[in-house]
């Protein structure tokens, strides 16, 4: 066979092979746009469980990671879902109990009282008494849902789930030690250790956000899991921490100052585990095409 005879039976083998890729393309590129599955929804069926409907959710959370005492919170939230993903609610707590932790609880027994931390720590048995306490929380949220399905337990019960996170702005009740200068506190008349008690209360404002899964029991009842951080300034301690400069302005100077007032404030992230009970109304849930 001469090398031309070769080389035309190449080419046509070539054009061959392409011909029968383009129409096996073409064929699947049909199939694509024109077989039954051709603009059907991904799912058929859905049980449409946020869409429209109230939930009402009793909750109680816990601070985690705190210093020296711990908050334990007793509240609700309120939200309506806009769509199966999308919902904007409220949600608040009020601190009903307060557990120190062991680290005041070091202090308190094994603090050293000296004359260069008489305001920081008067006595060491009152210590406790001029800590700072969160005494309530409520928040303006928006709620996004972007994963759902079902969890399985050794393969034989199954729930409905939903994974969100949230984001939205909070008021903060915070007690701490009520401000007082080391010139006006005197030790021989008891005034020192009189202002571990003195309390000032204030309202802190600061951005909140989180996530959480929840778990449908049947139809309008779930179970709810929260991580939640609400971070703002305060001081835990009741200490002097910060000090003033030679202008008394906030913000650097010697330490300790002698003063106890807003410069004395920490940043904490405040972070806190959320249990609840959610009810959804209407309680019928409302099923896809």
């Amino acid at each position: 066979m001469s090398m031309t005879k070769r080389g035309l039976l190449a080419v046509a083998v070539l054009a061959a092979t392409l011909g029968v890729s383009q129409a096996q393309g073409a064929r699947a590129q049909d199939v694509q746009i024109t077989g039954p599955l051709a603009g059907q929804p991904a799912v058929r069926h859905m049980r449409i469980f946020r869409r429209g409907r109230v939930q009402l959710q009793p909750m109680v959370a816990f601070t985690l990671t705190d210093e020296f005492t711990r908050t334990m919170f007793a509240g609700a939230q309120v939200q309506y879902h806009l769509t199966d993903w999308l919902g904007i609610g409220a949600w608040g707590g009020f601190g009903l109990l307060h557990l120190d932790t062991g680290l005041t609880e070091q202090v308190q027994q094994l603090g050293q009282v000296t004359d260069r931390n008489r305001l920081s720590l008067p006595s060491r048995e009152g210590f406790p008494d001029q800590i700072g306490q969160l005494q309530w929380a409520a928040a303006l949220q928006l709620a996004f849902i972007p994963l759902r399905g079902k969890l399985s337990l050794f393969q034989k019960l199954f729930v409905d789930a939903d994974f969100y996170i949230f984001a939205g702005a909070a008021m903060v009740g915070v007690e701490e030690r009520a401000d007082v200068e080391e010139h006006t506190c005197d030790t021989a008349s008891g005034s020192c250790t009189d202002s571990q008690t003195a309390r000032a209360s204030r309202l802190a404002i600061a951005p909140t956000f989180g996530a959480g899964l929840t778990m449908f029991i049947n139809q309008f009842i779930a179970l709810q899991f929260e991580w939640r951080g609400i971070p703002f300034s305060w001081n835990t301690a009741g200490t002097d921490e910060g000090g003033h400069d030679e202008t008394g302005a906030d913000g650097g100077g010697d330490f300790p100052d002698g003063i106890i007032d807003s410069n004395d404030r920490n940043f904490h992230f405040n972070h806190m585990f959320v249990l609840g009970v959610s009810f959804y109304l209407p309680t019928a849930v409302r099923v896809s095409e």
